[in-house]
């Protein structure tokens, strides 16, 4: 059985002008909700994507619906694949990679490993799954569901949903929430490079800057 729904509404290119800027890390000193698991990582180092998040399920051994989708993606768009708690299949290798790039997809997301790291390199194609496999998936025709309410690395993923993905890991926001996030992060950023500045310039300490060490010597005094 195929669940298939209309694809959606993507992120307004303002918002994701914003979002480029935010590390995850960053979103991360206050904000709890959203992160994918740490075991998704980056299979290309460096790189930071942000775009509207197109979703899809798919289980076990097959693929038959990844191929299809790759034929309904949109520059900027994200594909994020919920394996539904395999790991041992890659569904996602060389030949994907090719087909969503050329649809102008910025990136994949998989919560599974993926295969063909070598042609992922060659095709400069940014992706996050957990890891590497050689045991591949077939077209079974098992069915699926296409951009339906996912579960990825733990995260609620829902289509339309804005992703942001570094070399620390995979955060989805909300689309009403991005502005918002961006602006506290970008603000937070700047304060942080300030501080930094001062440390390395030897104008302050980090404990003094930071209150630490005021706890630290109350605690001895």
């Amino acid at each position: 059985m195929y669940v298939i729904k209309d694809m959606p509404e993507q992120i307004p290119q303002a918002d994701l002008d914003l979002l480029s800027g935010v590390e995850t890390a960053t979103v991360g000193h206050w904000r709890l909700f959203g992160f994918m698991d740490r075991a998704i990582q980056p299979l290309l180092p460096g790189r930071r994507v942000v775009g509207t998040a197109v979703t899809l399920a798919i289980a076990g051994p097959d693929s038959t619906l990844l191929h299809h989708a790759t034929g309904l993606l949109r520059p900027g768009d994200i594909l994020v694949v919920d394996r539904l708690g395999d790991d041992k299949y890659a569904c996602w290798g060389g030949g994907v990679t090719v087909a969503a790039k050329a649809s102008g997809a910025v990136a994949g997301i998989v919560d599974g490993p993926c295969t063909d790291l070598t042609e992922i390199e060659d095709s400069d194609f940014p992706m996050w799954s957990r890891g590497l496999s050689p045991i591949t998936t077939r077209l079974y025709d098992l069915g699926g569901g296409f951009n339906i309410p996912i579960s990825c690395g733990g995260a609620v993923v829902m289509p339309g949903d804005a992703i942001l993905a570094d070399e620390s890991g995979v955060l989805v926001i909300p689309r009403d929430e991005v502005r918002a996030v961006s602006e506290e992060a970008l603000k937070r950023q700047e304060t942080g490079k300030k501080r930094e500045a001062s440390v390395r310039d030897k104008e302050q300490k980090l404990g003094d800057m930071t209150g630490a060490s005021a706890k630290v010597l109350a605690k001895l005094a």
